[in-house]
């Protein structure tokens, strides 16, 4: 039931707000959905298509409110006609139709009524299925503010009477970098799970994928969209060879890059091919950034591609990923940037130069908790011999961490530098 109701609610939402024009009022009525579903199957057996189940009878439950209750009446005074018209089909023939349902549901949750923070947090909660939890350790931010900022953005939007429409010209521009983020912030959750048992989650790394693609289609001539798309391909193709048979991650280094997916690689290159035909180039003096040069998100995909096209970890043109971590740097500047690109910097440099960039980022407030950063520190003092020190930033890190794989890892890495 979780894992039928993680993959299939998003898609109903989105079915049921095109019907009630409310996300908050489709939230509930799907949940009501899974209730009734709680109390059906166990008794009657479970439907050979359970998403077709719980989309018929949510929708159901949302035609019955519509009409029933006065608190809806002016949308009901909308569609009220042609409501039946307007439902869709018990088995929609073309799976873009829900497709479209999902893009719109990223698009009305990233209106401009709400905050950037509000717009990621409410999608992903929406879209991505991920817990108030989830989002929280995404954003590296307490889970009572999440959780408020999820409620006001619901409230927001009901209040504005907002559209659930994908919108056109400078509207759909406006909205365009945070549909971008929650793509990227779902697709990161299913990449490397903040929390649970498993490592991977490939069903939000699909969806994820999938709206990427879409973007890409509606939106042609926008270089982060096809810079987004080719991340997410390159990052995809990755998957089958990032944990080993029990599940267990394997780090990047480690990985056996022949089961590494050509199919998704050739796929990335193709969509950054169409990235860089729209963007401007850089300037060449340093930090200096033109209108129109590559986004975040573009620089992002070109180093991904150089990883792809590596034979393994030690012929990577690392001295390029230092240099692309610059020039995102100076585009997007983040402590998390910093981070990755110190990384690169231990292996193009050597890891002296990169632990004093890292020692650089331990008075950064948003790094406090963030597992990561004692991770790359221990693997840094691991490399230069200081194995008492790298175990104690292995152990901080395993403490800080909230999946039950990742901590494995961490931990056995601690075990490592003990012997």
């Amino acid at each position: 039931m979780e894992t039928v109701f993680r993959l299939e609610s998003p898609r109903v939402i989105a079915g049921v707000a095109r019907i009630v024009r409310d996300i908050g009022i489709a939230e509930e009525i799907v949940q009501d959905a899974l209730v009734a579903a709680l109390e059906r199957w166990p008794r009657d057996g479970v439907p050979d298509n359970p998403g077709a189940w719980l989309m018929a009878t949510a929708r159901h439950r949302a035609v019955d409110l519509v009409r029933r209750r006065e608190n809806y009446a002016r949308k009901l005074a909308e569609i009220g006609r042609d409501l039946q018209a307007a439902v869709p089909p018990e088995e929609p023939a073309d799976p873009g139709d829900i497709d479209d349902d999902l893009l719109r549901l990223v698009f009305t949750a990233c209106h401009p009524v709400l905050s950037d923070q509000a717009r990621i947090a409410l999608t992903l909660r929406l879209l991505g299925g991920l817990t108030t939890a989830e989002i929280a350790r995404a954003f590296l931010t307490p889970e009572p503010t999440i959780a408020q900022r999820i409620v006001r953005a619901k409230r927001t939007l009901a209040a504005k009477n907002v559209a659930f429409e994908v919108p056109y010209g400078p509207d759909r521009e406006a909205r365009l970098g945070s549909v971008l983020d929650v793509i990227y912030l779902i697709f990161n959750e299913g990449y490397a799970a903040t929390a649970g048992d498993d490592w991977l989650r490939p069903g939000l790394c699909e969806d994820a994928l999938r709206l990427a693609r879409l973007l890409a289609g509606l939106m042609p001539k926008e270089p982060e969209v096809h810079g987004l798309a080719a991340l997410l391909e390159f990052q995809a193709s990755r998957a089958p060879a990032r944990t080993g048979p029990d599940g267990a991650p394997v780090l990047l280094k480690d990985q056996n890059r022949r089961r590494w997916s050509r199919l998704l690689i050739a796929r990335g290159i193709t969509a950054l091919g169409r990235a860089d035909a729209a963007s401007t180039k850089f300037s060449t003096s340093p930090g200096e950034v033109l209108p129109g040069a590559p986004g975040p998100y573009v620089l992002q995909a070109a180093i991904a591609a150089c990883h792809a096209h590596a034979y393994s970890y030690e012929e990577t043109d690392w001295a390029a990923i230092v240099t692309l971590y610059g020039l995102l740097a100076a585009r997007s500047p983040s402590p998390v940037v910093e981070l990755n690109r110190a990384v690169a910097v231990s292996m193009a440099e050597g890891p002296g130069p990169a632990l004093e960039l890292v020692d650089a980022l331990a008075a950064e407030p948003a790094l406090r908790d963030y597992h990561l950063l004692p991770s790359v520190r221990g693997d840094l003092l691991a490399r230069l011999g200081r194995t008492a020190q790298a175990r104690a930033e292995f152990e901080r890190a395993a403490a800080l961490t909230r999946n039950e794989r990742e901590r494995q890892l961490l931990l056995a890495r601690a075990q490592e530098c003990a012997r």
